[in-house]
C-alpha cells in the first residue's frame, strides 16, 4: 500500500512538474492514478502533500518550481475569520470554484474529473473531495 502511494506522489509531481512549468494542469486527467483510499490523509499525502508539503504548510518539494507559492492550508480559517468555509474549499478542490483573485492563474490540478473515476459503477468523487476537505478543516492552526 506504501508502494502504491508513493509511486502516485512520484507520478503526480512527474505530471505537475511538466504540466506547471508552462503554467498550465495535466491535459489529461486519466494521466493521474487514484489510490485505493478514500480518507482525507492517503489522498492528502498522495495528491497534495508534493506541493503543499507533508505538514501542509506550503513547503512540498515542488513549492520552489511553482510560479506561485503554494498556500499554507492550516490557515484557511484563519483567513476567514475564523471559520473553515468546507463547501468553498470543496468546490475548489473539485475545480467548481476559481481560486481567490490575486492567486494567479490556475496552476493546483483540478482534482473533481479524476477523483470521479467511476469504479465498480460507483463514483466516488464527492466521498473523496469531501473526506479531503474535512481533513483540510481538522488541520487548521490555532494560531
Amino acid at each position: 500500500m506504501q508502494r502504491v502511494i508513493v509511486g502516485s506522489a512520484v507520478l503526480l509531481w512527474w505530471i505537475a512538474t511538466t504540466a506547471m512549468a508552462d503554467g498550465h494542469r495535466p491535459s489529461n486527467p486519466q494521466e493521474v492514478k487514484l489510490i485505493a483510499s478514500l480518507q482525507g490523509p492517503a489522498l492528502y499525502q498522495a495528491y497534495c502533500a508534493t506541493c503543499h508539503g507533508t505538514d501542509a504548510r506550503g513547503g512540498g518539494p515542488m513549492a520552489e518550481s511553482l510560479k506561485v507559492a503554494p498556500a499554507d492550508l492550516t490557515r484557511i480559517a484563519a483567513r476567514n475569520a475564523g471559520v473553515f468555509p468546507l463547501a468553498r474549499v470543496s468546490n475548489i478542490i473539485s475545480g467548481e470554484e476559481q481560486l481567490p483573485r490575486g492567486h494567479g492563474n490556475r496552476t493546483m490540478p483540478v482534482w473533481g474529473p479524476i477523483f470521479s473515476r467511476v469504479e465498480s459503477d460507483r463514483d466516488l468523487g464527492r466521498v473523496r473531495i469531501d473526506n479531503l476537505a474535512r481533513y483540510l478543516r481538522d488541520l487548521q492552526s490555532a494560531k
